[in-house]
């Protein structure tokens, strides 16, 4: 994968090899797309209740206060309703969010302040409203707009925004909360993902208070959750002040993609500076040893702050250590069923769920696109 400033060593190297990379990748992350998509619809899809399970074992669904939560949450949703935005991207044809939002709006509850998205379907005793699956769900509605036009994907983008907005007060000086009803701590999960939605509102608007609101929010998120590695931690504990230091990729993600989109949107060069900073300290971290370090769906998200980066940052060498960890998945993770399972501690396998098993479709689908445009052989 060869680039340049100006594309033309990008395009010399494509034409020069053009019978032997084309013959040896073109269209194969997309063929393993559509097999990934068949065999979620295979093995996922209950034809009886038009829902997605959320696990195929049925000894492994949990059981929530009396009630046996067979089909997906939410956040499964919002892993399929992303990678079918992606796939409508390859093939506007598709038409696969529709379906997917008509089966998301089982889960929306009208409650005040304001309406959003349960974590479970409402007829079927409905969970907790958490603001990172509704932000999840602003996001792709944002960026589907900014690529159709359609007034309905603002639509609810900006319902998402105003949702989120519930969750932020100054307790801590600023910043969002997990879930609704739950004071107790402020994520970099509903931080990142909430400075985005800002971000992408001022960018279809350009109404100056989304622009003020997101750069609170990502300085807050700096000030509170960012490693000295360049990373992000979890959470702050609003009580005591105290740090949960898991670090997960998606948490870069949102991070590395609101300095881009900060970037873009203001032409201040230390916003780029940031998003190349935390984009090589992710690089070692998340994909130093050829495989993912955690779940698909994490990558996923951190997969689209590389991807945005290539277009103020043609270094390739993002996207090549995330090929890497692709292929290894692919080819040692893969099962009969053309799903993928996880590898316990004692070496046995058990199936992923489908947020793992959406955030993989995602994954497939943007290697699909970048495979159109850039050489993915070297």
């Amino acid at each position: 994968m060869k680039f340049n400033k100006n594309g033309l060593l990008f395009v010399l190297c494509a034409a020069l090899f053009s019978n032997i990379a084309s013959a040896q990748q073109k269209g194969y992350y997309k063929k393993e797309m559509k097999a990934l998509q068949t065999a979620i619809q295979n093995n996922f899809y209950d034809k009886a209740s038009g829902n997605y399970l959320v696990v195929l074992d049925p000894a492994k669904r949990e059981n929530k206060n009396g009630y046996l939560r067979e089909y997906t949450y939410l956040w499964s949703y919002c892993a399929m309703y992303q990678a079918a935005n992606e796939i409508e991207k390859l093939d506007p044809k598709a038409k696969l969010m529709a379906p997917m939002l008509k089966l998301m709006y089982t889960y929306y509850n009208p409650a005040p302040p304001h309406g959003g998205f349960t974590d479970y379907i409402m007829k079927l005793k409905p969970g907790e409203r958490y603001f990172d699956d509704n932000q999840w769900i602003g996001i792709t509605s944002l960026d589907a707009y900014e690529r159709t036009k359609d007034k309905k994907h603002f639509a609810l983008g900006k319902d998402m925004y105003d949702f989120q907005m519930t969750g932020y007060d100054q307790v801590l000086g600023g910043g969002i909360y997990w879930k609704e009803g739950d004071k107790s701590t402020k994520n970099t999960c509903s931080n990142g993902p909430g400075a985005l939605v800002a971000l992408q509102m001022y960018k279809a608007t350009k109404k100056k208070f989304y622009l003020d609101i997101a750069i609170k929010i990502v300085k807050w998120t700096d000030s509170k959750l960012r490693t000295p590695e360049n990373l992000y931690w979890d959470n702050i504990r609003t009580t005591n002040s105290s740090i949960g230091k898991a670090t997960f990729s998606y948490n870069t993600g949102t991070m590395l993609e609101s300095y881009i989109y900060l970037y873009e949107l203001t032409g201040k060069k230390e916003y780029l500076q940031q998003a190349n900073v935390i984009a090589d300290a992710s690089l070692s971290y998340f994909y130093g040893n050829g495989k993912f370090r955690d779940e698909y769906w994490f990558n996923a998200v951190l997969l689209r702050g590389y991807q945005h980066l290539l277009k103020v940052n043609k270094n390739p060498k993002y996207i090549m250590a995330f090929k890497k960890c692709l292929d290894n998945a692919l080819k040692n993770e893969k099962n009969a069923k053309g799903l993928f399972d996880a590898v316990k501690p004692d070496g046995t396998k058990e199936a992923k769920d489908l947020v793992a098993i959406g955030g993989m479709l995602e994954i497939l689908a943007r290697f699909a696109w970048l495979e159109t445009r850039y050489d993915l052989s070297k």
